[in-house]
């Protein structure tokens, strides 16, 4: 079954001496100033970096690191998860990493109060004017992620631009088993 993709607007892009590319030129050039890759410092998050570099190399945009820093309530106020440091210790890391690179690299690290961090991605999105997020997905199946109230599900809900999805790594039998509970041998 062929399922057709939306097409993406093109901005008008200008050759070397300003002269303007024919409507097919345009077409086949996506041009991304900003892209936004949206991590939670999981192994899957860093998956989908991989896809955020390339196309960024390739388009020659800026890379903005985004992570939401989610804050819950307590009886002494306001906490985060309690590898929060680590996680925005190994994203500044990864800042100068692919700034060491080339790459025209920021973080952004946003404090968020609330049960969906998706709303925050979005928001940051729209005030950079980015032009595309990147993010990765746990690898649940669909039926738990709506359950749960997956952040991915809500981002192409609530995004002000295009959000690439990259998937999981694919599980062994043996692991999808565990996961599901099976019973194995």
């Amino acid at each position: 079954m062929d399922v057709a993709l939306p097409q993406l607007p093109a901005r008008r892009a200008q050759g070397c001496l300003g002269e303007s590319k024919t409507r097919s030129e345009q077409m086949e050039v996506l041009v991304f100033s900003t892209i936004c890759w949206a991590t939670d410092g999981s192994e899957n998050a860093a998956r989908a970096l991989t896809v955020a570099k390339t196309l960024a190399r390739e388009q020659r945009a800026a890379l903005v690191v985004v992570h939401i820093v989610e804050r819950y309530a307590t009886e002494e106020g306001l906490a985060a998860f309690a590898d929060e440091e680590q996680v925005e210790a190994k994203l500044e890391a990864v800042v100068q990493e692919l700034s060491k690179e080339g790459f025209d690299a920021t973080l952004k690290l946003v404090n968020h109060v609330g049960p969906q961090p998706a709303h925050a991605v979005a928001d940051v999105a729209r005030e950079l004017g980015a032009d595309l997020i990147v993010v990765g997905t746990r690898g649940r199946q669909a039926v738990v992620g709506l359950v749960l109230g997956s952040v991915t599900l809500r981002l192409l809900h609530v995004a002000p631009c295009p959000v690439l999805v990259v998937p999981a790594a694919k599980h062994s039998t043996q692991a999808v088993e565990a996961e599901a509970g099976g019973a194995g041998n």
